[in-house]
């Protein structure tokens, strides 16, 4: 046998391997699809879904900083406040 035939057969099998790894892959990844209830044919409803998701992702991230923010500024102005109270206090007496 000549190592041309050597490197065609391998080759050939490693190019039938990888074949098989990617539809098993696709076919791991269509089961978990079809798991969370989402048809994998649907190219174009399975992409409205995942733009969905990722609309609903950023709004809640958005929610979550803007909730730090106003909580953050709720303590601040509250330990300003009582820091004014305090010397509004002390300046009178």
């Amino acid at each position: 046998m000549t190592p041309a035939e050597i490197r065609n057969i391998v080759a050939a099998v490693l190019a039938e391997q990888q074949d098989r790894s990617r539809s098993t892959a696709e076919e791991a990844a269509a089961a978990v699809l079809r798991a969370f209830g989402l048809d994998d044919e649907d190219h174009k409803e399975l992409r409205a879904d995942f733009q969905h998701l990722r609309r609903w992702r950023k709004s809640v991230e958005g929610a979550q900083a803007l909730t730090f923010k106003i909580t953050l500024g709720t303590i601040v102005s509250g330990l300003l406040g009582a820091i004014w109270l305090g010397l509004k206090v002390i300046l009178n007496k």
